[in-house]
């Protein structure tokens, strides 16, 4: 079985800017390509996992998030990283395009795109991380049965229910390769 990075797409691995469908606009978070270079070099497969309620919402198409998805894709592949699978929950409850408004079991924190993703790639779930910088994304990779790093990017994110708990909470998706490297849980 394979093991995984799975790794929010907004705030976590890029720049957060919200809706943005623009590939020029598109900027990896510092370290992030050393990172999954590291991990990807130890046998990780670097899969992307991300909310895209802007699908819902009618802010842009799906077409669209394909060409922001083949701009991450090519940087990636540019700093020798591949990227296995990109997984997107275009679902919100709250919706103004009927046939993505709806509840799901894919967007975050449900854990619905991680197990997809399981089931695709013969992933070990227990020997893999969620890597994200909300709550949501935690509890995401925990109810998947995932290790968690939080990217706590922001420095003010406090997490007073145990139970959401992140396994470890890093300052960058720089340090996240050093992490995992070091933790004793996963081989």
């Amino acid at each position: 079985m394979n093991k995984a990075i799975f790794v929010d797409k907004d705030g976590t691995l890029i720049v957060d800017i919200p809706y943005n469908t623009d590939p020029s606009l598109i900027q990896f978070q510092e370290g992030a390509l050393k990172s999954l270079k590291i991990l990807q070099d130890r046998g990780y497969l670097i899969i992307i996992v991300s909310n895209q309620s802007g699908l819902s919402k009618g802010y842009f198409k799906e077409e669209d998030l394909e060409c922001v998805k083949n701009a991450i894709e090519q940087r990636l592949l540019n700093a020798n990283v591949k990227l296995s699978g990109f997984y997107f929950c275009p679902h919100h409850p709250e919706g103004t395009i009927l046939r993505y408004a709806q509840r799901c079991d894919c967007r975050k924190p449900l854990p619905g795109m991680l197990l997809k993703a399981a089931q695709d790639f013969d992933i070990d779930l227990t020997r893999s991380w969620m890597i994200g910088n909300t709550v949501t994304d935690i509890e995401a990779g925990k109810r998947a049965g995932c290790f968690t790093i939080l990217i706590n990017n922001q420095g003010n994110l406090k997490i007073s229910d145990r139970s959401k708990a992140p396994t470890l909470v890093a300052q960058s998706i720089g340090d996240i390769g050093s992490f995992i490297l070091k933790d004793t849980r996963v081989s």
